[in-house]
């Protein structure tokens, strides 16, 4: 009688037994009674009771191979979130331990995904289960057991719910199953998915599979008993499996690689499994003696592992009846990974030599924990998601021969910050093969990529932020940017929330821009209004983020100044708005009050104090200033573009005051061939203390062109050097000239 109380997990129980391993039979039969007892009366869609979810989540752990404490957490993984009365995480401790409690934790933690909502929630729940997951793997592993259940059971809900789950499965789970190595949990879900987003698109691939198979129903038997025959001759033990690709996976190739139904060359697929590595290489030999391959269809992922750490050997060869098949050859260690990915690593080994594998194998959880903490852009953050954890693979070579493995599609920028942060930062070109490549070439399969290097480097370019691939790239150059380059991130910022004011009915002062601004910051977490102009400068938010959430605030304080107005008394005080100061920034030029921005002077026109000046936000170089009527501003004016770019600027000090700073202009002086000539221009500057800092001449016919960089303090002093010039004989014009861009 006491067997009927566990008649409902008999099924889960043999599982257990038979797999050999220690597993504690009390502890895992109190929480599948815990669980029944708070279910109670609760009920699924299907109509059965609550408990025969977590019993076949449970199932599906066991099948894993995963611990007691997992299967107890597969168990208890709704009761805190559904039975929030009748029991806690602290309850669950005291009964079954820290660790179960846990694992509870972690999986009730993570709320459902919308990957069609773009809002601040989103990173948030993706952060959990990221954090949940650094913190203990068994986490995903149990999450990724219930999905499954659930998608199982889909079918009982309403078609609008069924399309979200399916789509939140195949953007986030499947791809999660994915990066874990997990092909099994992650073709089902998939599969699963498809059903409910493309139903047509489903069952036509699923019929032409039908039809295939149909009229070949005895191809993979054939196969098998040939490939047998051969092997049996050989020392090798070995097993023989075959299988026919999925709905999804056909799907997947059809509509991406744009191919048909009867390109799919691995439609039917042989599966050999032995001891050893070197016996994988033996038994590719004796395939390709045995069949015709497929040139370039053979891949190797032994020498080569995948990220997920799949291995194994690939070769596409021709059936003696004319139908192409693929072999896949490994060994039975490689077969449980390829199977269950990490899981593979948790079940089959074990001590602290295991857990620093299994810390080396999820370090692009915590790149992407490092991408959430610098954007602040939900989109964002769920692209290098899936860039993250759902990609092809590009692998190329160091010169000293190391593998590097980099998504499809990666630049030279992304290779650079993959072998380490500062390679990145002082970049300055690449080769790819020996040949110099530009940084944003992408390199092939098989190349040997090289970085050249520079201390003289003044680090990244924000352009490289919409040239890379991966996220880690992109949050590196970000990094450098937040930390060295907040002064001119503050300028660029500023500008681009200056521009988005100007598309808001009426006005406001600066210190209403300031509130407003500083509002919106505080909203994402942030102290001030400077950072959140920070945010915008070095990319961690974007500004089309920040429309609706700027005009909200601006609305609320447009509201509060018309009440203001309809109830003003003229007996009440007026408070006279505090004018923000002004700080000196670099070479005397004040740009927008903002301390320490990087200017520097535009080569093209070479500005004076005492000229109207102007700033323009240069893309990783600070701010150029240029004269206001400089013509490469007025060119930049009209360019939709550039126009967003300009930046008030002004001198520090009135035109008339001494100045410190001695500042370059160039002239060109056009005078009469004589032999002194240019001696006589040479005394008269060394007579007023004037500093040449270039000199070139050119001659035409009798006159000569002399083309001069000088240093001088302002305008006026430039004025009188040019007075002083003219008065030299044989000197028949000096004009200002434009200086090199």
């Amino acid at each position: 009688m006491a067997e009927d109380k566990y008649k409902e997990i008999s099924k889960l129980l043999d599982i257990l037994k038979a797999s050999g391993r220690n597993y504690d039979l009390d502890k895992i039969k109190l929480a599948f009674t815990y669980a029944k007892e708070l279910h109670e009366g609760q009920m699924r869609l299907s109509g059965e009771p609550y408990i025969m979810h977590p019993i076949s989540v449970a199932e599906i752990v066991a099948n894993l191979g995963l611990d007691t404490d997992s299967i107890c957490a597969a168990f208890l993984h709704d009761t805190v979130e559904d039975c929030p009365d009748k029991t806690d995480l602290t309850e669950l401790t005291r009964m079954f331990g820290s660790d179960v409690a846990l694992l509870v934790d972690g999986v009730t933690k993570i709320k459902s995904i919308n990957v069609e909502d773009k809002e601040e929630a989103q990173i948030e729940s993706i952060r959990k289960m990221l954090l949940a997951m650094s913190k203990d793997i068994r986490v995903i592993f149990i999450k990724l057991c219930d999905r499954v259940h659930n998608m199982r059971t889909l079918y009982v809900k309403k078609d609008e719910k069924r399309r979200a789950t399916a789509l939140e499965t195949m953007h986030v789970y499947a791809p999660l199953a994915h990066r874990l190595g997990m092909q099994k949990i992650k073709q089902e879900l998939e599969n699963y998915a498809l059903q409910y987003l493309d139903p047509i698109g489903y069952n036509e691939i699923k019929r032409h599979i039908e039809e295939k198979y149909g009229r070949n129903v005895n191809f993979i038997e054939t196969l098998k008993a040939n490939v047998e025959s051969e092997l049996s001759n050989t020392n090798i033990d070995f097993s023989l499996g075959g299988r026919v690709k999925t709905v999804y996976s056909v799907y997947r190739k059809m509509y991406n690689q744009n191919k048909t139904f009867d390109e799919i060359y691995d439609f039917y697929a042989l599966r050999i499994i032995v001891d050893t590595e070197l016996e994988c290489y033996t038994v590719l030999g004796l395939i390709h003696e045995m069949y015709k391959s497929v040139p370039g269809r053979f891949k190797d992922y032994i020498s080569t592992p995948k990220p997920n750490m799949y291995q194994s050997l690939h070769t596409t060869v021709i059936g003696k009846d004319g139908i192409p098949f693929e072999v896949q050859i490994r060994t039975r260690e490689m077969h449980q990974i390829a199977e269950y990915g990490i899981a593979a690593h948790w079940k089959y080994k074990s001590g602290e030599k295991a857990n620093a594998d299994i810390d080396n194998k999820l370090d692009w959880i915590s790149k992407l924990i490092d991408t959430e903490n610098e954007t602040i852009d939900p989109e964002d953050f769920i692209h290098a998601f899936k860039i993250d954890i759902f990609h092809d693979e590009t692998f190329v070579f160091t010169p000293k021969g190391d593998v590097i493995a980099l998504p499809l599609g990666s630049t030279l920028i992304d290779f650079a910050y993959k072998i380490h942060t500062g390679v990145g930062n002082k970049m300055v070109g690449g080769k790819i093969n020996g040949r110099i490549a530009p940084i944003d070439s992408v390199p092939q399969n098989g190349n040997i990529v090289e970085i050249i290097t520079s201390n003289a480097s003044k680090g990244p370019s924000r352009d490289w932020l919409n040239i890379v691939k991966t996220s880690e790239a992109r949050n590196k150059i970000r990094q450098w940017f937040k930390k060295e380059k907040r002064a001119e991130n503050i300028v660029v910022g500023r500008a681009l929330v200056d521009k988005e004011f100007s598309h808001f009915r009426g006005s406001c002062s600066e210190d209403e821009k300031t509130a407003i601004v500083t509002a919106v910051a505080k909203r994402f977490g942030m102290m001030d209004a400077d950072d959140l102009y920070n945010a915008l400068g070095y990319g961690g938010t974007s500004i089309s983020k920040l429309e609706k959430k700027l005009r909200d605030e601006y609305e609320k304080i447009a509201k509060e100044k018309d009440l203001k107005e309809q109830s003003y008394s003229p007996a009440e005080p007026v408070i006279a708005p505090t004018v923000k100061k002004k700080r000196k920034s670099q070479g005397g030029v004040l740009v927008d009050g903002e301390e320490g921005c990087a200017v520097k002077f535009a080569k093209c026109c070479n500005p004076l104090p005492g000229e109207a000046i102007v700033g323009f936000i240069t893309k990783g170089y600070g701010i150029s200033i240029h004269k206001i009527d400089c013509p490469n501003v007025h060119s930049a004016y009209n360019n939709e573009e550039y126009a967003t770019r300009f930046v008030k600027a002004e001198w520090d000090a009135p035109a008339s005051s001494s100045y410190k700073t001695i500042y370059e202009s160039a002239l060109q002086i056009l005078v009469t061939n004589r032999m002194s000539i240019l001696a006589d221009i040479s005394v008269a500057l060394s007579e007023m203390k004037i500093d040449i800092v270039s000199i070139n001449t050119k001659n035409v016919e009798d006159t000569t062109l002399i083309n001069m960089t000088i240093s001088c303090r302002d305008i006026s002093h430039f004025n009188s050097i040019v007075s002083r010039l003219k008065s030299i004989k044989d000197v028949i014009r000096v004009t200002r000239a434009m200086g090199t861009r």
